[in-house]
């Protein structure tokens, strides 16, 4: 018997069902999204889809060996940069 796409695994996630896989909250990932610092994501139909593999490859860009592995990449936070948004660059509190 095959399996109809009723039982097929989900591949593209909605927000909502993307954040957990990736550890954090939605709004965290709608953040990283904006500010360009999180997985690949598709628009369609004005809807934000994350590919399951693209969420994976994402989170091993943060993977490391020991606290002073040297080849680690630095996966940013979500908030903007200096860099990216001059206007937040002067402001103290």
């Amino acid at each position: 018997m095959s399996k109809g796409p009723a039982d097929a695994p989900q591949k593209y996630l909605r927000t909502k069902e993307a954040a957990p896989v990736v550890g954090l909250c939605p709004r965290t990932l709608e953040k990283h999204r904006t500010y360009g610092t999180g997985p690949k994501y598709r628009k369609v139909g004005g809807r934000v889809l994350y590919d399951i593999d693209d969420l994976h490859a994402w989170t091993e860009l943060g993977a490391r060996t020991s606290t002073s592995d040297t080849n680690a990449t630095y996966v940013p936070p979500a908030k903007p940069h200096a860099a990216r948004a001059p206007a937040y660059a002067g402001k103290s509190r």
